[in-house]
C-alpha cells in the first residue's frame, strides 16, 4: 500500500525494531535501486510477521497456491547505547548497510501537526417535517417516479461495466453480479468457492450512502445530513448485502475506502472524524472488524476564479463474509407465482437524502426531510434472524431494500425473475401512518424483502415474531407480467409492465 515496505515495516516494528534485507525482495523488472525497492508502492503485496518455526509452513502454502514469497529479514533489532534499549530500523542491500533510523525518532521524535476539526449544532440539522394536505401527498405519480428511479445512475443497471470482466473464479462462482432468468437482475453480493472441493464460500458486497452526508438538498431545504449516519448506513447496507447472499453475520469483516475533500478545511475534517466515530460504533455493534482500507483525503479543485469544487464526503464499505454452505445461497430474482412477498423491518417516513428527493422537487409531496438513521440494535438483530431463515431453507429469494426504497427493490425482484407482482402497501409495518410516497420510496435502513412459498410462510412469520422483528406481508407474486400497487385508501395507484420497468433500469448503460 501507501509507502510500500517502508510504511508497513515502520508501523509493525515500532516497539521492537527491524532489519530488512532489501536485495531479497522479488522485482517486477531489473535495475531498481535499494531506495526504489524500499519505497515502491507496487500493489497486491503484504508484509507478515511470522515466527521462525512457521516459515517453512508458510512457504509451502505459498508454493501450493503459486504465490511469491520472500524472507525480508527479522523484527527485533536494537542499538544498545547509554540510554539502553533503542528499537532501530536497519536497511541492508547485500552486505552494505544503506539505512539506519531510530524507531523512537520515527514515531515520537518529529513534531506532529495539530489540525482543527469543527462539528457543531449548525451541522446537525433541524427537524423539517412538513404537514401537507392530501392533494399534495397524492400528486406523486408512483409509476413515473419508479421508472425515473430505476434509471437513476446510482440504481440503474451497471451491466455494460460488469460484462467487461470475467465472473468465473476457476469455475467456483456461486452468485455472480447479475442474476435471474436472463442474468439481468442486480445481485446483492457475489459468492465464490475458493476451494472447489468444499461447499464453504466467501461473499463480497458493498455499501455506500454519501447522499446522507449532504447538509441540504439542491432545492435548499435543510436536512440533518451527517457523515456519521451516512457511514452507518453504508455499513448496514454492506452487511445486508452479504447476509442476503448467505454470509454468516458472525463471520463478516469489512474494509473502508474514504474519498474526502481537503481535510485542511476544519468542517471537512470534522465530518471525517464523525465518519471515523461511526466506523467504530458500527464495527462494535455488528461485530465486523475493519481488516484493511484506503483513503484519499484531498479530492477538490480550485478554479482560476477561486471557486472550490469538492466531491461529496464518501465512504465505501466493503463486507466479506464466510458462507457456511453455498447450497443454502439464494438470489434476488423472484422464483414462482403464488409465493408471497414479506418486508422485514419497520419503515419510517424520514426521506432526507433519498433518491426520490434527488429526482423531484421535494416541496410537492415529501413530508419529512430528515435522514433515516441506523438503529445499532435492530440492524444486527435483523441480520441474525435473516441468516437463520436462510440456513433453515425457508426463503425462495431475498433482496436488500436500500437505494430507491421498497418499490424499486420489489420491481427488481419481479423483472429479474419474470414473475408478476401485486403489492399492497397496507402491509408495510411502521410506527405511524405512511403517505404512499414514503411507503414506496423511503430508504429506511436494515430492511429486507423475502419471497416465501405459502408452505413456509407460517414458519417464517413465527421466527420473525419470536425474535421481535417488525415484518409484514406486502404482496403476492402472480402469473401476469405486471407490477401493481394498492393502498388502503386509494385502491390501485399503479400498474406497469415488467418489460418497461426492466427497460428503464437497463437503458442508461445499454450501450
Amino acid at each position: 500500500g501507501a509507502g510500500g515496505f517502508s510504511s508497513a515495516v515502520g508501523e509493525m516494528g515500532e516497539k521492537v525494531g527491524a532489519c530488512v534485507q532489501l536485495d531479497q525482495a522479488p522485482l517486477k523488472y531489473d535495475g531498481l535501486s535499494y531506495t526504489e525497492i524500499w519505497i515502491s508502492e507496487a500493489q497486491e503485496r503484504m508484509v507478515l510477521a511470522v515466527p521462525p518455526q512457521n516459515i517453512n509452513k508458510l512457504r509451502a502454502m505459498c508454493e501450493a497456491e503459486d504465490v511469491e514469497m520472500c524472507d525480508l529479514g527479522q523484527f527485533g533489532w536494537n542499538n544498545d547505547g547509554p540510554e539502553g534499549h533503542d528499537p532501530t530500523l536497519v536497511l541492508k542491500y547485500g552486505d552494505t548497510e544503506v539505512g539506519r533510523l531510530s524507531m523512537r525518532l520515527m514515531h515520537d521524535g518529529i513534531p506532529m501537526p495539530t489540525r482543527e476539526a469543527v462539528w457543531g449544532s449548525s451541522h446537525q440539522g433541524t427537524d423539517t417535517t412538513q404537514t401537507l394536505d392530501g392533494s399534495m401527498a397524492r400528486s406523486l405519480d408512483p409509476s413515473e417516479a419508479l421508472k425515473a428511479l430505476l434509471a437513476h445512475p446510482n440504481i440503474a443497471s451497471k451491466h455494460w461495466i460488469i460484462k467487461q470482466y470475467d465472473h468465473e473464479v476457476q469455475g467456483g462462482s456461486v452468485i455472480k453480479p447479475l442474476v435471474g432468468l436472463a442474468q439481468d437482475g442486480p445481485s446483492d453480493a457475489s459468492v465464490v468457492r475458493p476451494k472447489l472441493g468444499s461447499n464453504r464460500g466467501v461473499a463480497v458486497g458493498c455499501g455506500l450512502a454519501p447522499h446522507l452526508a449532504e447538509k441540504a438538498t439542491e432545492s435548499g431545504w435543510a436536512t440533518d445530513g451527517d457523515s456519521y449516519w451516512a457511514t452507518l448506513a453504508a455499513m448496514d447496507e454492506a452487511v445486508r448485502n452479504v447476509v442476503c447472499a448467505g454470509a454468516d453475520p458472525q463471520r463478516i469483516a469489512v474494509l473502508d475506502n474514504f474519498c474526502w475533500p481537503s481535510c485542511d478545511d476544519p468542517k471537512q475534517l470534522g465530518a471525517l472524524v464523525r465518519a471515523a466515530e461511526a466506523c467504530y460504533d458500527g464495527a462494535m455493534a455488528y461485530r465486523t472488524p475493519f481488516v484493511s482500507g484506503k483513503d484519499s483525503l484531498n479530492n477538490q479543485f480550485t478554479t482560476e476564479s477561486g471557486d472550490v469544487i469538492t466531491i461529496p464526503q464518501t465512504l465505501l464499505i466493503t463486507a466479506m463474509g464466510i458462507v457456511p454452505n453455498v447450497t443454502k445461497c439464494r438470489t434476488m430474482d423472484a422464483k414462482q407465482a403464488g409465493n408471497v412477498l414479506l418486508i422485514v423491518g419497520s419503515t419510517t417516513d424520514a426521506m432526507g437524502g433519498s433518491h426520490l428527493i434527488q429526482i423531484r422537487n421535494p416541496k410537492s409531496e415529501i413530508q419529512n426531510q430528515t435522514i433515516p438513521r441506523v438503529d445499532l440494535t435492530t440492524g444486527p438483530l435483523h441480520a441474525k434472524v435473516i441468516a437463520e431463515l436462510l440456513t433453515a431453507g425457508h426463503i425462495a429469494s431475498i433482496h436488500d431494500c436500500s437505494d430507491g426504497g421498497l418499490l424499486v427493490a420489489a420491481a427488481e425482484m419481479a423483472f429479474a425473475g419474470r414473475v408478476g407482482l401485486d403489492l399492497d402497501l397496507e402491509g408495510v409495518p411502521s410506527d405511524r401512518a405512511l403517505a404512499p410516497a414514503a411507503a414506496c420510496f423511503a430508504e429506511t435502513p436494515s430492511r429486507y424483502l423475502l419471497e416465501v412459498s405459502p408452505s413456509q410462510l407460517d414458519a417464517v412469520v413465527r421466527v420473525l415474531r419470536d425474535a421481535g422483528v417488525a415484518h409484514g406481508q406486502i404482496g403476492t407474486f402472480a402469473e401476469h407480467d405486471h407490477l401493481t400497487v394498492r393502498t388502503p385508501d386509494q385502491g390501485r395507484i399503479m400498474e406497469a409492465s415488467l418489460d418497461e420497468l426492466r427497460e428503464a433500469w437497463m437503458q442508461p448503460l445499454d450501450w
